[in-house]
């Protein structure tokens, strides 16, 4: 194993305990749940209405791996919102720039994506953004930057996750870049997530 490796190990260890904890694969990777058993993922036991509503929240937040306080701001603008609050916020969150450059292929977790665009790997309509929080409008073109577009492990991602398409996002494998066409329905988002439980577990709190 080398340094690399070592590294992606050490940071691979704990989402995948958080991934059996919360009895759901938030990190997207295929031996996430491997080591999972029965009865020790807290979604295996009996979960009072607020416990439920506290493990969907975790879960969410969890997916795209936001801050308490960020995912708090989220919750208000999605509540400000015309459409359905609980739908509102996946939207939201699916906007950020740090998960559409892991759904439209360039990297192959949230965590790799937020350290690509904090590097400033990432460019948007041309333009150079680090700040992984950034909110990408319908039209807005997610690329790789001119020198990173020789770094393998990108060419090699953005390459193996071609045919992985949703239906908001069209990528252009010349160009190593992807736009977002339109706005996400709920249901083309690919979590597993009953988000009006998350909002239940805030409407005391905001």
């Amino acid at each position: 194993m080398n340094g690399d490796d070592f590294k992606l190990a050490k940071m691979m260890g704990p989402r995948f305990k958080l991934s059996r904890r919360l009895g759901l694969n938030v990190y997207g990777h295929p031996k996430a749940m491997n080591r999972a058993k029965k009865g020790t993922s807290r979604a295996d036991k009996k979960l009072t209405n607020y416990g439920q509503q506290l493990l969907e929240k975790q879960r969410l937040r969890a997916y795209y791996g936001v801050m308490e306080k960020q995912f708090v701001k989220y919750v208000r603008m999605a509540k400000k919102s015309q459409d359905q609050t609980g739908h509102a916020l996946v939207k939201i969150l699916e906007r950020r720039l740090d998960n559409l450059v892991y759904r439209m292929g360039f990297a192959s977790s949230i965590r790799q994506a937020r350290q690509m665009v904090v590097h400033g790997h990432i460019l948007v309509n041309g333009e150079k953004v680090d700040i992984p929080s950034y909110l990408c409008e319908v039209g807005d073109t997610i690329s790789l930057k001119e020198k990173s577009r020789s770094v393998e492990l990108f060419k090699e991602n953005f390459q193996n996750a071609l045919l992985n398409t949703l239906p908001y996002i069209q990528k252009d494998e010349e160009s190593f870049s992807a736009r977002l066409i339109k706005m996400p329905e709920r249901d083309e988002v690919p979590i597993e997530i009953d988000d009006q439980l998350v909002v239940e577990y805030y409407s005391k709190l905001i």
